[in-house]
């Protein structure tokens, strides 16, 4: 048994009205053991009833919940080997780290000595030794969630759960703190899940995403398989940024866009289809060849320029990493497409 939670068409309904729309549609996806999972998608798409469930604060309308081969669907939080890491770190303020972190272990019956034989463990595992006898007050926003994680983790969950954990941190520390969660996560072997409603959080920690959308699962795989290969508009525009052109078949097996035809590296959808194209997919060209594009904006973000185009398609968003030749307002030039961060997915 490889699966560290399952869920198997679940569904939720809040309230008693069969006629209230549901937060969650019939979803079924694994967790496997050891291994990290985000459910992503915008505010409203059932991910945070989804991590709710899991953790048993909330109970589902229909299905079955099994965590480790046990079915836990109608258990609540303390029959299930679970820790979940809050958005507020929720920490008491009139504790000390220490105390904090052996607040579980305590109240679950452990010695003292042994309690805090195992906070400090779980202390030097996120960098905190020697933070003990410090309040909460007095710690930098990194180092209340590393507190916090530590918290969760020496209760050794069999599944940890994170909602939103990097939501109130700068920019740096969000990288630190992902870098963090991620390795710790490798190196323990830990089950994760782990909610976001962020793409590039997503992308870096995760080994499988779960893209929500309306309470119904759009899309899940791994993160190169849904930001190169996704299958619907709505995962091509959330999972980065990418503009949607709309396209034609073509006889000889390639799609063609405007003037362009490009030969697609994934399945022709059936139907009606659209091109996404990711900024880094454009190539600006002083050739011939290619589509013609005037520079009508530009914006110098340190590590590379942004740019958008006026073109037979439209405006055109481009981001080059060229910081050394760069274009003016006005200039024309031509674009053309690489072979990666192009993809044809169905129309709406």
């Amino acid at each position: 048994m490889n699966k560290g939670v399952e869920f198997k068409n679940i569904s939720k309904r809040y309230g008693t009205d069969k006629a209230a729309p549901l937060a969650v549609d019939g979803i079924s996806f694994e967790i496997p053991k050891g291994s990290l999972t985000t459910i992503l998608g915008p505010s409203g798409c059932g991910k945070t009833t989804t991590l709710r469930m899991i953790a048993g604060l909330e109970s589902p309308s229909s299905g079955q919940i099994i965590m480790d081969g046990k079915d836990v669907t109608t258990l609540g939080p303390a029959e299930r080997n679970v820790s979940m890491m809050f958005q507020s770190y929720a920490l008491f303020p009139h504790m000390s780290v220490l105390e904090n972190v052996m607040y579980g272990l305590k109240m679950s019956g452990m010695g003292k000595d042994e309690a805090q034989s195992k906070a400090d463990d779980a202390l030097q595992n996120v960098g905190l030794t020697g933070f003990n006898a410090r309040l909460p007050s007095e710690l930098s926003g990194g180092q209340q969630q590393r507190v916090a994680l530590a918290r969760a983790l020496v209760l050794e969950p069999g599944v940890l759960l994170f909602d939103e954990p990097l939501s109130n941190l700068d920019a740096r520390l969000r990288r630190e703190m992902r870098e963090e969660i991620r390795g710790l996560q490798q190196r323990l072997g830990l089950t994760v899940a782990y909610v976001t409603h962020d793409q590039s959080e997503a992308l870096a920690v995760s080994d499988q995403i779960i893209v929500m959308d309306h309470g119904i699962i759009a899309q899940r795989g791994t993160p190169q398989d849904l930001y190169e290969r996704p299958q619907s508009e709505f995962v091509a525009g959330f999972m980065g940024e990418a503009m949607l052109f709309p396209a034609e078949p073509s006889q000889d097996g390639q799609v063609k866009v405007g003037s362009m035809h490009i030969t697609p590296r994934n399945n022709i959808p059936l139907g009606k289809i659209k091109v996404a194209v990711r900024p880094e997919a454009w190539h600006i060209e002083k050739v011939e060849e290619g589509m013609s594009a005037k520079l009508i904006k530009l914006a110098y973000l340190g590590n590379n320029y942004e740019y958008t185009f006026d073109t037979e398609l439209g405006p055109i968003f481009v981001v080059s990493p060229d910081l050394t030749d760069v274009l003016q307002l006005g200039q024309v030039v031509k674009l053309q497409l690489a072979t990666h961060g192009v993809s044809v997915v169905a129309a709406k």
